[in-house]
């Protein structure tokens, strides 16, 4: 009496391509308005890290807000825009 082992088929799932929303600074808003907004847009972002990201787009122009799928993605940099910030997305390389 034999003993067969059934091979499943290995399945690898494609992951979906991701997206970096950015975030541009600008000389029109207040510094607490930019953080408020970047907490209320993005749930998941605590305070520190929400004024983290301000200062760095104040200093360096830009930062980096959340990389996630293509889909989150626009819906938080068109509701940064609508709270009127200045917002992109680019591909996550």
């Amino acid at each position: 009496m034999s003993v067969e082992t059934i091979q499943k088929p290995s399945t690898t799932r494609k992951l979906a391509p991701r997206y970096r929303v950015l975030l541009h600074n600008d000389d029109f808003n207040s510094m607490e308005h930019v953080v408020q907004t970047l907490m209320t847009t993005v749930p998941s972002l605590t305070q520190p890290q929400a004024v983290s990201i301000m200062m760095e787009a104040h200093t360096n122009g830009i930062a980096l807000v959340i990389t996630c799928a293509q889909e989150h993605a626009e819906f938080y940099c068109e509701t940064l825009k609508s709270h009127g910030l200045t917002s992109t997305i680019e591909p996550d390389e």
